[in-house]
This record gives C-alpha cells, sequence and structure tokens, in this order.
C-alpha cells in the first residue's frame, strides 16, 4: 500500500435540508491537494469506530440502565462538545507550537497551510455566535421590532439561519472531532498526535462522572479505559507506519531530520 494524491470526488448538489451538513463536511474534512492519505490507516480508523459503536450498543442492551436514554444520548452530545471545545483551545496552540518549532523552510509552508483549521474554526465560531445572538435570551424576538413593518420578514429570515445553524453546527462539532480540527492538511504527524492528548482529557471528564449502566467494575473499567487506550495505540501504529513505510517522521516534518518531510 502506498501514498496517493488526494482528490475531491464530484458531488451532486445536497437538498435543503443535507444542506448544513454537506457544507459542514466541506468545511472540516481535509482537503489540501497533494495531501497524502494511506487506506491502512483509514480503514484502521475506521474499524476502531465501528467496534467502538457497536461495544456501546452491547453495553447499553446487556446492563440495566441508571439515566434515561434521553440522559444518555444528552451525555454524549455534551462529550462531543466538550472535546470541541478542547480542540479550539489545544488545536491552535499545538498548530503555533509546531510552526514555531519548524525550521525554514518548512515553516513558512506551514504557515500558508494554517488557512485550512483556521477557516473551521471561523465557520464553527460564527455558527456558536449566531445561535447565541438569536436565542440568547430570545435575541432575535428583541431585535425584531427594531425592523418596523419588516419584522416578519426578519423574523422569518431568523427562523431559516436558527434551523440551517443548529444542524451546521452540530455537525461541525462532530467532524472538527473526527478530522482533529483539520490539521492533517498541515501535516500528516499533526492528528496522530493531537487525538491521543483529546481523548486522555475527555477521559478525565467521563472520570468524574458515573456509569450509565450498572455493570461490573470490570466492565465499566473497560469501557472508560478502553477509548484513550485504543486511541493512543492506533495513533502510535500510525506514526510508526508513516516512519517505517513511508518515511514522515516528526523530526522531519520539523526540518530538524536528516530527511525533511512537509508530507
Amino acid at each position: 500500500m502506498t501514498y496517493t494524491t488526494q482528490h475531491a470526488p464530484r458531488r451532486a448538489r445536497p437538498g435543503f435540508f443535507m444542506l448544513p451538513f454537506a457544507l459542514a463536511a466541506r468545511v472540516f474534512r481535509p482537503s489540501r491537494p497533494g495531501r497524502l492519505t494511506d487506506g491502512a490507516i483509514e480503514s484502521a480508523q475506521l474499524a476502531r469506530t465501528a467496534i467502538g459503536i457497536a461495544a456501546t450498543i452491547w453495553m447499553i442492551y446487556a446492563y440495566p440502565m441508571q439515566e434515561s436514554m434521553s440522559s444518555f444520548a444528552k451525555d454524549k452530545l455534551a462529550e462531543i462538545l466538550i472535546s470541541t471545545g478542547v480542540l479550539v483551545v489545544v488545536g491552535p496552540l499545538t498548530l503555533v507550537l509546531f510552526v514555531a518549532a519548524a525550521r525554514a523552510p518548512g515553516r513558512a509552508v506551514y504557515v500558508r497551510r494554517l488557512s485550512a483549521p483556521m477557516t473551521g474554526f471561523g465557520a464553527l465560531f460564527a455558527s456558536v455566535l449566531v445561535l447565541f445572538l438569536l436565542l440568547q435570551n430570545s435575541g432575535g424576538a428583541r431585535l425584531a421590532p427594531q425592523f418596523g413593518a419588516f419584522q416578519i420578514v426578519f423574523l422569518l429570515v431568523a427562523l431559516a439561519v436558527v434551523l440551517f445553524a443548529v444542524p451546521f453546527g452540530l455537525a461541525s462539532a462532530f467532524l472538527c472531532v473526527h478530522y482533529v480540527f483539520r490539521t492533517g492538511d498541515v501535516h500528516e504527524v499533526l492528528p496522530p498526535l493531537l487525538s491521543p492528548l483529546l481523548v486522555w482529557v475527555m477521559f478525565g471528564f467521563q472520570l468524574a462522572d458515573g456509569s450509565p449502566v450498572a455493570a461490573p467494575q470490570t466492565v465499566q473499567l473497560l469501557f472508560l479505559v478502553g477509548p484513550p487506550l485504543s486511541v493512543t495505540l492506533l495513533s502510535a501504529w500510525e506514526l510508526r507506519r508513516l516512519r517505517t513505510k513511508f518515511g514522515v517522521t516528526i523530526l522531519g516534518a520539523l526540518h530538524r531530520g536528516r530527511r525533511p518531510t512537509y508530507g
């Protein structure tokens, strides 16, 4: 298996209800021309995700729930939002440190590539800001009278914006975590470096919460430690594969090794 250059496939135009999800995917999916991809790594990541989902479903049906399904779903949504918040802080900081540590001429290349993750950051921030202004303390309803005879038009437009921003924001949060803030567009070594940090931070949050099911302690411990440990092992394997199969290393990415690698 060798790396191949990624080309964006042609897609049919999405319908109105799928537009927020399609736009979020376009904003947060790595798409740098010439970005290196590896089918083995992508397959391993997909398999890990599928196993995690299957294990979670099995746990829910194998043991009595200690909370309602709606509360469980809210907790999972909260985990995604917290993960996104962690990435919003840690992602830019990691990128700054990575670019600052890189030697010329790599540093200039990576600075130009920062536009990709910054686009995602801007889109996520804009959606949250719009929802805050329109929904916080009924902000949209309070603004409507200022438009006089056009307040009905304003309310209809505001409703359409909210109906778009909510699914776009939720999809953006999920994809931001899945694609690790689109840092792969800067360099391929960054996602496997950031992913373990993110999952171990989330491990700290989950450690403070109780288990959603009345399972034996060994099962609870397995489901608590399993996700961060599996992500860490997968990231280590990914970095090793990049090094042994394709000559891509962290030091090379920083132009501090014998063989500089731009990715």
